[in-house]
C-alpha cells in the first residue's frame, strides 16, 4: 500500500494529454541518479580523509551498482503495481538520504556509514529510480518502446556530464584551496560532505518533479494513427504476455541475462579505467604523451558516446530490430576490443574512436533491454522483468573491474603501465563479447505456454514469427 497522493489511480492522464511529458519527468530522475558515473571527482579526497585506499573507496561504487540490480531485482513486481509516482517517490527519498547519511559519515569520520549512505541506502535509490519509468514509457509509446527507453536512460549516461563539473565548481566553492583544474588538487573532506549535501537538495528538487509530472494511461490508450496490429507483422515481437513469474522460467530470460552481462562486463572494463588506460597507452617510458587534462577530456568523450549511444541505437532498434542491434553491439564490439588490444597505441585518434564506439555500443546495450524485453514479454509486468535481468549489471559491476583490475595488478604498478599490460584483459573482453554473441543469436520467440490467458478467458498466446 502506498498514501492515495502516490497511488497509481490518481495519475491516471485524462483526455489530450501529451506522451511526450513523460520523457522529461524521467529524464528528471535518470539525470540525477546518473552521479554515480561522477564519483572520480571526489575520489581521491575520501581516500585522504579517510588515509585508505583507492580500492576501498572505489568499491562503495561497486557496492551502489549492486544494490541497483537488487533493488531493481526485487522492487520491479512493486514498482509495476504501484506505478511510476511511487517509484520515482521512494528512489528520491532513498537516493537524497544516502546522500545525506553519507555526508554525516564523512562529517565523523566513520568511513562504514559512507558504505551504509551512498552504498547501500543510495544504491536502493539507484535501483528503483532506474526502473520507475520503463514500463510507463513502453505504455506511452507502444509505437516507438527503443526511443522512448533511449531518452530516459540516455539520462542515466549523461548524469555525469552534470554531475561532474557541477561537482567540482562546488568542491571549489567549499574549499578555496582546492583547484578542479589541477590533477594534483585534493578537496578537503568537510568540502566532499557540503558538496553531498547541496547534491541532495538538488537531486530532491528535481527528482520530485519527476515523480509529481509523470502520468500513465488510460486503459485501452494507443497513440494516434498507430495500429496494434501492426506488431504482428515484426519479427521476435508477440501481442500476448508474459508474468515476471514465467519469464524466469524461460530461456530467453536467461539468454538476455548473459546478453547484458557481457556487454556491460566488457563496457565497464574501459569505463572504469578510462582516464590511466589513454595515458597508459602512450606512454614512452616512464612519460605518457597524453597530459592529465587530455585523459580528462577524453573521459568526458567517452561520456559523451555512452549517452549518446543510449539514444540513438535504441531508436535505431525501432527500425532494425532488437536482435541485429545486439549482434551489432556484441559482434563488432568484439572486433573493436580485438583492434584495441592490437593496434590501438599506434594512433590517439584511433584508439580514442574505437574506445568511444564500444562505449556507444555499451549505452545502446543498456538502454535497448528494455524494448527487447517488451517484444518478448509482453507490455504486463515488463517493469519486474526488467527489474530482475538488472541483477546481471550488478554482477558485471564487480565482474568487469575485477577482470581488468586483476590483469593490470599482475603486470606491475599504476602509472608505469604500457598498452601491452592491457592485451590480456581487452582480449579476454573480446571472448566475454563472444559468449554474449552466442547468446543472442540463440533468442527465438517465448513459447506459448508461458503466456497469461486474456481477461475473457480465451488464450492470448498467439505466436510471433521467428
Amino acid at each position: 500500500m502506498v498514501p492515495s497522493f502516490l497511488a497509481r489511480e490518481r495519475i491516471v492522464a485524462g483526455p489530450g494529454y501529451s506522451r511526450w511529458l513523460i520523457p522529461p519527468a524521467a529524464l528528471a530522475v535518470h539525470l540525477c541518479i546518473g552521479q554515480v558515473y561522477a564519483t572520480s571527482v571526489y575520489k581521491n579526497a575520501l581516500v585522504a580523509h579517510f588515509d585508505s585506499s583507492l580500492t576501498t573507496i572505489g568499491f562503495i561504487f561497486s557496492v551502489a551498482i549492486v544494490m541497483l540490480g537488487l533493488a531493481a531485482g526485487f522492487g520491479g513486481a512493486w514498482v509495476d503495481r504501484n506505478g511510476p509516482r511511487a517509484a520515482m517517490f521512494v528512489s528520491a527519498c532513498f537516493w537524497v538520504t544516502g546522500f545525506l547519511v553519507a555526508a554525516l559519515g564523512i562529517a565523523l569520520g566513520w568511513l562504514w556509514l559512507v558504505f551504509l549512505g551512498y552504498g547501500v541506502i543510495g544504491g536502493i535509490g539507484l535501483g528503483i529510480g532506474y526502473i520507475s519509468p520503463v514500463s510507463t514509457l513502453i505504455k506511452w509509446f507502444p509505437d516507438r518502446p527503443g526511443l522512448a527507453t533511449g531518452m530516459a536512460i540516455m539520462g542515466f549516461g549523461g548524469g555525469a556530464l552534470i554531475a561532474s563539473p557541477l561537482s567540482g565548481r562546488l568542491l571549489e566553492l567549499y574549499d578555496s584551496s582546492y583547484d578542479s583544474t589541477d590533477t594534483t588538487s585534493v578537496a578537503d573532506g568537510s568540502a566532499v560532505a557540503s558538496l553531498f549535501v547541496t547534491l541532495a537538495v538538488v537531486y530532491a528538487v528535481f527528482m520530485m518533479f519527476g515523480a509529481f509530472t509523470v502520468r500513465v494511461p488510460a486503459d485501452g490508450w494507443i497513440p494516434d494513427g498507430w495500429d496494434p496490429a501492426e506488431v504482428k507483422e515484426k519479427k521476435l515481437v508477440t501481442t500476448a504476455n508474459v508474468s515476471a513469474d514465467n519469464a524466469l522460467r524461460t530461456p530467453q530470460f536467461w539468454l538476455l541475462w548473459v546478453v547484458l552481462f557481457c556487454n556491460v562486463t566488457a563496457g565497464i572494463g574501459i569505463l572504469e579505467q578510462a582516464s590511466p588506460m589513454i595515458q597508459d597507452f602512450f606512454r614512452d617510458g616512464s612519460t605518457s604523451t597524453v597530459s592529465a587534462a587530455a585523459a580528462g577530456g577524453f573521459v568526458g568523450l567517452l561520456s559523451l558516446a555512452n549517452m549518446a549511444g543510449r539514444f540513438v541505437w535504441s531508436s535505431t532498434s525501432d527500425a532494425v530490430g532488437r536482435k541485429p542491434i545486439y549482434v551489432l553491439y556484441l559482434g563488432l564490439g568484439l572486433v573493436l576490443y580485438l583492434l584495441l588490444a592490437t593496434v590501438g597505441s599506434s594512433s590517439t585518434a584511433l584508439f580514442v574512436l574505437l574506445a568511444a564506439v564500444i562505449l556507444s555500443f555499451y549505452g545502446g546495450g543498456f538502454a535497448t533491454i528494455p524494448a527487447y524485453l517488451r517484444d518478448l514479454f509482453g507490455t504486463f509486468q515488463v517493469g519486474a522483468i526488467h527489474g530482475r535481468l538488472l541483477t546481471a549489471w550488478s554482477a558485471a559491476g564487480v565482474a568487469g573491474p575485477f577482470i581488468v583490475n586483476g590483469f593490470l595488478d599482475a603486470q606491475g604498478e599504476p602509472g608505469s603501465l604500457t598498452a601491452d599490460a592491457y592485451q590480456p584483459a581487452l582480449l579476454t573482453m573480446v571472448g566475454v563479447l563472444a559468449v554474449g554473441l552466442v547468446a543472442n543469436l540463440l533468442v527465438r520467440p517465448v513459447s506459448d505456454r508461458f503466456h497469461e490467458p486474456s481477461s475473457s478467458g480465451s488464450s492470448t498466446r498467439e505466436r510471433s514469427k521467428a
